[in-house]
């Protein structure tokens, strides 16, 4: 059964083209030198994309391949306008960044509800012969045509918006922890990659407060160069104001796993070692008090440890508290605020760019279908009115 989680769709978008301004001179009975009257002819309709907190997919994009503004309309007689195209909105999931298909540069981020952002200009109507009259040029007989449409095909990559987002290899625990700590269902099972698609829990908090915790795919050796699930879900951890580390306790070596994770997220992205960690010992039922005294010497340095048990609810409390602390702390504010202002997107590398379309099976050549290719290219039309 496919999915209905989408976070990667490749569409073709093209704005209208300005209408042809008229060329018209007035003649009708007793009015022998009526002069020009030709009309403007009318803007073509831009593209724009709008962030819509209702959707958190993209689904309802990933059968819609072509997204077409109108048309300006042509100037007519009698100082007529040409009726302006109308305009496209595409709605997106706050999170989503947007990339040129053909060349991998970043074009836009789409990151609040209600922001807007022209993706394509419709081209404008050409003035008509009325506009370029003078004192020296009373009967001019030309008028401009319509600036051209635009095309372009482009990438909508979602990046999950959360607070917290765990980060660990498969069967760490990371769905389990979060069907403890909020309503949230993920797929539970005892072999790896039992989750297939990000899912996103409200943990709730002392005083009716509550935090967004995001549970990525795992993540194995080498999947920052494609391996296991590969690039398709790391995109989601940028997003996240604070990693949760998660190995389980019955690892050989935990410090070893946590700068395995560390290493395949620096190698993706370099920055997301800027941002806050935790790290949670999992399954924490299956030792001993002796033997969790013991793992406190081998621990990493530089971050903070929680021990818990999502089945037996050991240690979850001392978890939520910890995250909260460090959610709000002044440095983690801090470094949202300089992220929001500041952030760089990288545009994507173009050895990966087909081998990444191919693997969400955006692949395919996507054309454009014109509805519009005859056209009547006689902008100097010399009519004369019935009385």
């Amino acid at each position: 059964m496919e999915s209905n989680f989408v976070d990667y769709v490749k569409i073709c978008c093209r704005s209208g083209k300005g209408g042809r301004g008229s060329m018209h001179l007035r003649h009708v009975k007793y009015q022998p030198n009526g002069g020009p009257d030709g009309g403007d002819g009318g803007d073509g309709g831009s593209v724009f994309l709008r962030g819509n907190h209702n959707y958190w997919t993209l689904l309802h994009l990933k059968y819609q391949r072509h997204i077409f503004a109108q048309h300006g309309g042509n100037g007519g007689r009698d100082k007529c306008h040409g009726t302006k195209g109308k305009d496209e909105y595409i709605d997106v999931p706050c999170g989503t960044v947007v990339y040129d298909a053909e060349t991998g540069k970043y074009i836009c981020d789409v990151s609040y509800d209600g922001q807007v952002v022209c993706l394509l200009k419709g081209g404008r109507g050409g003035l008509g012969n009325f506009q370029f009259r003078s004192a020296t040029n009373q009967a001019p007989r030309y008028a401009q045509p319509g600036e051209p449409m635009q095309e372009k095909t482009i990438i909508l990559e979602l990046k999950l918006l959360a607070d917290v987002g765990l980060v660990g290899f498969p069967n760490a625990g990371k769905s389990t922890l979060l069907s403890s700590l909020s309503s949230a269902r993920p797929k539970i099972a005892n072999y790896p990659f039992t989750t297939l698609e990000p899912s996103l829990g409200i943990v709730g908090y002392h005083d009716k407060q509550s935090f967004v915790m995001a549970d990525i795919p795992g993540i194995i050796e080498g999947a920052s160069e494609g391996k296991g699930l590969g690039l398709r879900f790391l995109r989601h951890i940028e997003r996240n104001s604070l990693l949760l580390f998660m190995v389980p306790g019955d690892t050989d070596d935990i410090k070893h796993e946590y700068e395995v994770l560390l290493h395949e997220l620096e190698n993706f992205n370099p920055e997301m070692l800027d941002k806050h960690r935790v790290l949670a010992v999992t399954k924490c039922d299956l030792l001993d008090e002796e033997l969790i005294d013991m793992l406190r010497d081998t621990l990493p340095d530089g971050v903070q440890t929680v021990f818990i048990s999502s089945v037996t609810g050991m240690g979850l409390e001392d978890l939520k508290n910890v995250l909260w602390t460090e959610l709000n702390s002044e440095s983690n504010k801090l470094q949202n605020i300089t992220a929001e202002d500041t952030l760089v997107h990288r545009d994507k590398d173009l050895g990966r760019l087909q081998l990444e379309m191919a693997e969400e099976g955006e692949d395919e050549i996507i054309e454009f279908v014109d509805d519009d290719m005859v056209e009547d290219l006689d902008d100097f039309e010399y009519e004369e009115e019935e009385p």
